[in-house]
């Protein structure tokens, strides 16, 4: 008796996260960091804007190398995300606004 308990596309995605240097190479797992696997999107976050374009310009390539090594339709598409800035949220309340500024002047 066979069990089907959907491990299966868990575990691809898993190993493409897991793998990831060893999938596009040093270079480029230097510069991104894998966020998720879901539905065939990858969403990368690039270390800086100058990378996120890069990977953008990249998109294709890797498209190709990730489909020669996990499979074709495992990663569909892939979404580069800029490096997310400083937070000033800090504690379990918080007040809407921009954040510090300088507010004596």
């Amino acid at each position: 008796m066979s069990l089907d308990r959907g491990w299966s596309p868990r575990l691809t995605d898993a190993t493409v996260l897991g793998r990831w240097p060893n999938l596009v190479g040093s270079e480029i797992a230097d510069h991104c960091t894998p966020l998720s696997l879901r539905d065939g999107e990858l969403v990368l976050q690039a270390e800086s804007t100058a990378w996120a374009t890069q990977l953008r310009t990249l998109q294709r390539q890797l498209l190709v190398r990730l489909a020669a090594a996990v499979g074709k339709d495992v990663v569909r598409r892939i979404r580069v995300v800029a490096p997310s800035g400083p937070s000033w949220r800090h504690g379990p309340r918080h007040v809407r606004g921009r954040g510090p500024r300088d507010t004596y002047g």
